[in-house]
């Protein structure tokens, strides 16, 4: 800080007597005060907001003072000796190892967790009044919350309920097939997800197949249950058979008296009256309803739609 000096003594000017050149006041003199006085001026701190530099000094306050008076380093270190007398000395150490020996430290007052503490002196009770669960073996309540997995993780990552119905939903697209042999249950009931018909109501699935025109359309129906004779013919052969003519009698040489049966007599045969041969052929085997199932197991069976 550079304190004004003043180079010129105007008032011992003014002391000497008319005429002597020395009284004169040159423009270099005034000058050169008013440089002096502008190199005090810019080392001097303003009174608003100064910045200082170099080692400031102030008066000490009193101990115990509390204005808006400057403190200095000495009323600082007096503040805190008297505050912490009582602990003892601690000497400088690195903040990552400070060491308390010697002793036991009382009289903490744990921070209520409402000041931002935890309001317990132990992790336990500290968890505990924080509502936290243990790193190890932690047992939540309530309802726990975690960030969802992408589809198809598969690794230690905690799974969420949509994490667990996606991958499920994934295992059954639009069109899969649900087969359940003994509960009736919507599938969108027991999965929890999707829309789901019932299915093939009294019907067997058949693989696809492009080569058979049967089955090379997805969804395709055909079949039944009841058996179907395969159109045929019986055949029947008449080996033959012969019908013995009856005798006529020639009444030209009948005379009337006793009739003889006697060769001489007959002249020509007559045939015998037409007549139905009576052909049947029995029928055997039973009935072809229902005849025509494979073995089968009833089952309930859901289309997914959506």
């Amino acid at each position: 800080m550079a304190q004004y000096v003043k180079a010129t003594n105007f008032a011992s000017k003014d002391a000497l007597l008319s005429g002597d050149p020395n009284k004169i006041v040159k423009g270099a003199e005034v000058d050169d005060e008013f440089n002096n006085i502008q190199t005090a001026v810019n080392s001097k701190a303003d009174t608003l907001s100064p910045t200082l530099t170099g080692t400031p000094l102030a008066p000490t306050a009193t101990a115990g003072t509390n204005t808006t008076q400057v403190a200095t380093t000495s009323f600082v270190k007096t503040a805190v000796d008297n505050a912490t007398g009582s602990l003892g000395t601690m000497s400088t150490q690195n903040a990552a190892s400070v060491a308390i020996t010697g002793g036991a430290i009382s009289g903490i007052t744990d921070l209520a967790v409402a000041d931002g503490g935890t309001g317990a002196s132990t992790a336990a009770n500290a968890r505990t009044n924080l509502g936290a669960a243990a790193i190890d073996s932690p047992a939540f309540t309530g309802t726990p919350t975690a960030p969802t997995a992408s589809f198809g993780t598969s690794t230690t990552q905690i799974a969420t309920t949509a994490f667990v119905q996606a991958n499920i939903s994934g295992a059954y697209p639009v069109g899969s097939i649900y087969i359940n042999a003994s509960n009736a249950t919507n599938p969108a009931t027991l999965l929890g997800f999707g829309t789901w018909v019932a299915f093939g109501a009294g019907k067997v699935m058949v693989g696809f197949d492009a080569a058979d025109p049967s089955f090379a359309t997805a969804e395709g129906t055909g079949g039944s249950k009841d058996a179907v004779v395969v159109s045929h013919t019986h055949s029947i052969t008449d080996p033959g058979h012969v019908h013995s003519g009856v005798p006529i009698v020639n009444r030209d040489i009948f005379d009337g008296g006793p009739f003889n049966y006697n060769a001489d007599f007959y002249d020509q045969y007559q045939n015998t009256n037409t007549a139905t041969t009576g052909i049947s052929i029995n029928s055997t085997g039973s009935s072809g309803t229902n005849a025509n199932l494979q073995p089968y197991i009833t089952v309930y069976m859901w289309k997914r739609t959506a």
